[in-house]
């Protein structure tokens, strides 16, 4: 009894004002700090959600369409950059992959070409794109894995694989490079066009100890009406690593061509660089 008078004689010696300011205290810091709490809970997973890693054993595959799939797919992605809109795929192709291709095109390179604007000469244009490359469709090649690749990336890209042109396979040794350029055709600068290409796929198919990096300009730091300098490698760049994958959308949802899309291969100052590049139409044409 007499420890519970003294607890009672602890709390009753505060006085009923400082009861009522202590309660008062309380009740606002349990206020602000819930507030606080729900704005880093808006910040961090309403505008830029965490999504989550699938659980096949969590999930079920709903009842498909004639065209669809029963079983569900992963393929991992970061989104490296709203403006443009570029995403990046790890681990896309094997290394074995990557090697088969190399050794399927390298027989077959020639000098690298360039499509001309109005006006322009083989002359002017000499030094814009140095590397050398091939085409070569999924179905000339008799291993089935660029079949497989096209497939992989008509699933990422969520449009049809009769979309996209033949694999552009290149290659970059040193002090080669492509100067900041567009993928679409301008049809003020080149004319009318029956399609546009809509977005690039790139399959790195080697490491590069140093330079090569795929580069936009716009991303980091420089304005849409900048003159730009062709020459300088600067912007957002993306390292070449084997197997990984490059997308980045050339046209806005509406059909007009995004300027942020910019973008060229730096030089590469050590080793060699290999990739394939898929050309993704918005519509179907025969290549």
């Amino acid at each position: 009894m007499k420890s519970r008078g003294k607890l009672g004689g602890g709390w009753s010696s505060l006085g009923l004002p400082a009861v009522f300011i202590l309660c008062i205290f309380v009740f606002f810091l349990g206020f602000f700090g819930s507030s606080l709490l729900s704005q880093q809970v808006e910040t961090e997973f309403s505008f830029h959600p965490r999504p989550r890693v699938l659980n096949e054993k969590e999930y079920e595959p709903l009842p498909r369409g004639d065209s669809g799939d029963d079983f569900l797919t992963t393929i991992p992605f970061q989104v490296l950059s709203w403006i443009p809109r570029a995403i990046y795929f790890p681990g896309f192709a094997t290394a074995q992959q990557c090697e088969s291709i190399i050794k399927m095109a390298e027989a077959q390179l020639r000098p690298s070409g360039v499509a001309l604007h109005e006006g322009d000469t083989l002359e002017s244009i000499k030094g814009v794109r140095t590397s050398s490359g091939m085409f070569i469709s999924a179905d000339e090649d008799k291993t089935g894995i660029l079949d497989l690749i096209e497939k992989k990336i008509e699933r990422a890209t969520m449009i049809p694989r009769r979309h996209g042109e033949s694999f552009n396979v290149l290659r970059y040794e040193i002090g080669q490079r492509y100067l900041q350029h567009y993928d679409t055709f301008n049809p003020a600068e080149y004319g009318p066009q029956k399609s546009q290409r809509m977005a690039s796929f790139l399959l790195y198919l080697s490491d590069v100890e140093e330079g090569g990096e795929t580069m936009f300009p716009i991303e980091n730091g420089e304005s849409k009406t900048a003159a730009h300098d062709f020459k300088k490698c600067r912007g957002l760049k993306v390292k070449p690593r084997k197997g990984d994958g490059l997308l980045f959308y050339t046209l806005y949802p509406n059909g007009t061509i995004d300027p942020a899309s910019l973008h060229g291969g730096c030089p590469v100052i050590k080793g060699q660089k290999w990739v394939a590049t898929k050309w993704i139409r918005n519509e179907v044409e025969l290549y």
